[in-house]
């Protein structure tokens, strides 16, 4: 590499470099003045500022070597004699051979299905759900959620324990977790929960939560068979306005129910009398007592005839 040569790298590379510090000096500052805490703040911006400083640095020296770089490096290199190259007889080109006919193709593959994205629909709430609202709060428009996180718990705090987005079989219960700010008290609010597009849970009642923090809400369906593989969708509404869904799937098959057996009273064994072998003979009853006729009065048992009084 020649001194003109290595000049002209030189002045590139710090232009170069001129240009990225520069702009990293610019996206210092304006990130630093977004940060919250003052600390922080000044040394991002310090850095930005000492960023920009050496940016102009490299400038001027870049300007600087294309005045005088060259001249000051012949100064203590002094250029040597060149020799001058004679010119060489060139090649005479042949003749190329230029294609009289130019095959045009008469017909345009056409592909038999092209792939056209599908409209994601908006959400919205249902007429049969949508006949339930039972709040005359009018919702505040600029009510935000955050998006939305799925557990099979959650903790004190309302917030997610050992967050998933696949739930493996069997499933009992899956919450849904979200914070909200801009709530209005006894504002009409919705979830509902879908699967494969169609709904399989709902709920829709007044806000009675403050106006900021963290909420959920849950499906804990009461046969375990309801939790059928798919994609699960969970969606949010305010009043009528949607404000944020989250997905999630569910894989392998449902757990069964287990019947549960209730206790039945069993009559308890009545005696069953067994006949006897031998028949025992009936009771003969004694012969009844013939009367006896009745006394025939004797000639002795003639009543004497009374005795008549003489006169």
């Amino acid at each position: 590499m020649d001194i003109q040569a290595g000049i002209q790298t030189a002045i590139f590379l710090a232009a170069l470099g001129a240009l990225l510090l520069g702009w990293s000096g610019i996206a210092s500052i304006r990130s630093g003045r977004k940060l919250l805490y003052f600390r922080l703040r000044q040394q991002r911006i310090s850095s930005g500022w000492r960023s920009l400083l050496w940016a102009f640095l490299l400038t001027g020296l870049a300007l600087t070597l294309g005045r005088w770089g060259e001249p000051v490096a012949y100064t203590y290199f002094p250029p040597s004699a060149t020799i001058t190259l004679s010119p060489t007889p060139s090649l005479t080109s042949t003749i190329t051979l230029t294609p009289s006919i130019t095959l045009t193709p008469s017909i345009t593959p056409t592909p038999a299905i092209s792939d056209t994205p599908t409209i994601t629909p908006t959400p919205f709430l249902p007429g049969e759900v949508k006949a339930l609202t039972s709040s005359l709060v009018t919702p505040n428009p600029n009510a935000v959620f955050s998006p939305l996180t799925f557990s099979r718990a959650i903790d004190s705090a309302y917030q997610p324990i050992n967050p998933l987005t696949v739930f493996t079989q069997p499933v009992q219960t899956v919450i849904a977790t979200f914070s909200y700010d801009q709530m209005v008290s006894g504002a009409q609010w919705t979830a509902l929960w879908l699967r494969d597009g169609q709904l399989v849970y709902y709920e829709t009642l007044p806000w009675d939560g403050d106006t900021g923090g963290y909420g959920f809400t849950q499906w804990t369906p009461a046969s375990p068979s309801a939790w059928q593989a798919g994609e699960y969708e969970v969606q949010i509404f305010v009043g009528e306005e949607w404000k944020v869904v989250g997905r999630f799937s569910v894989e392998g098959d449902p757990a069964t129910d287990t019947p549960t057996i209730t206790p039945s009273l069993t009559a308890s064994p009545t005696a069953t009398r067994q006949p006897s072998s031998t028949p025992l003979p009936s009771a003969t009853l004694p012969p009844s007592r013939t009367p006896l006729p009745s006394r025939t009065p004797r000639p002795s048992d003639t009543p004497w005839p009374s005795l008549t009084p003489t006169p």
